[in-house]
């Protein structure tokens, strides 16, 4: 949703973060499976694969990540957090948990278990036409 976009990137702004939303997804799955392969990691974000390699170079121009050579398979890199991107995430949380906090305000926890079932169906439709494709 644009809107939540518009308030997650002025938050960043905010509190001085040198961050996108996407960039932010790339250090929130690093942070849960760092050394993933960029393979992986494109289908991880629905993205494709030159968008994701154009992020991931943004990204270490930054030093947020850095991307080495994959052992086995000469062809493809594994994706890494630096001890920056590290901080960088861990310094995200709370200001993600507030943005949230706004969102949430005042509704109820059925409604919320009612979205999120809503939007997970909403998604299946989507895997599965592409899969069918």
């Amino acid at each position: 949703m644009k809107i939540v976009d518009y308030h997650l990137q002025e938050a960043f702004n905010d509190h001085g973060l040198d961050l996108t939303k996407e960039q932010m997804i790339i250090l929130k799955k690093l942070y849960e499976q760092d050394g993933i392969n960029q393979n992986e990691l494109a289908t991880l974000t629905f993205r494709d694969k030159s968008s994701l390699a154009r992020l991931l170079r943004k990204m270490e121009a930054k030093e947020y990540i850095r991307r080495i050579q994959s052992k086995e398979d000469k062809r493809n890199n594994e994706v890494f957090l630096t001890p920056k991107g590290i901080v960088l995430f861990e310094r995200t949380r709370p200001i993600i948990q507030k943005v949230i906090n706004v969102m949430e305000n005042e509704i109820s926890k059925e409604d919320k278990t009612l979205m999120i079932s809503l939007l997970k169906k909403i998604q299946a439709n989507f895997m599965l036409e592409t899969t069918n494709k």
